[in-house]
């Protein structure tokens, strides 16, 4: 019997590749089924009716493409062998598991959308080097996330980038200086 890695054991790696750390995301993402994903696109349009009724729509296609659809294209892609910052990645991850321990509590997130959440949160930052947030997904106020002179700019990295419950501390997003 084979064991598989999962995001958790890349804590006690002491060198950490993109092609191995990507073969984990990968090996993670293909458990999903399309039971998780039904289960998660619901938490989602539940979770949607508490943001403001005047993007609501956008809000849930761009996180429905953001995390939902996304977590099945994690399967089969070629990518580099470089080394990544471990220190980065390992934060990254304790990040989330104690997000994961804190949101999935009684009335809180949905275990099977968070596992999507972080397995994508950590393919697209340490493996497609984007922001987690794809280009145009909206903020209240009528920001959006844009991509810029080969920088993603986010309009809320500086208000929620030391956020316990948000991935902006390690999503290589930049501040946009046009919402300071």
């Amino acid at each position: 019997m084979i064991l598989l890695n999962k995001i958790e054991d890349v804590l006690s790696w002491d060198n950490i590749t993109r092609e191995k750390f990507f073969n984990v995301l990968e090996e993670e993402a293909k458990l999903i089924s399309l039971q998780d994903i039904m289960q998660a696109s619901l938490f989602l349009v539940n979770d949607a009716k508490y943001v403001q009724e005047s993007y609501r729509k956008e809000y849930l296609k761009s996180y429905t493409t953001a995390f939902i659809t996304r977590v099945k294209e994690i399967v089969g892609i070629d990518v580099n062998n470089d080394n990544l910052d471990s220190i980065k990645v390992k934060e990254a991850i304790s990040l989330l598991i104690n997000q994961e321990e804190i949101a999935t509590g009684e009335n809180g997130f949905d275990p099977k959308f968070f596992q999507i959440y972080k397995i994508v949160s950590l393919f697209t930052t340490f493996i497609l080097e984007e922001a987690v947030h794809p280009v145009n997904t909206p903020f209240p106020g009528g920001f959006k996330v844009k991509f810029n002179d080969n920088k993603y700019l986010c309009p809320v990295k500086e208000r929620q980038k030391d956020n316990p419950g948000a991935v902006c501390g390690f999503c290589i997003a930049e501040q946009d200086p046009e919402t300071i």
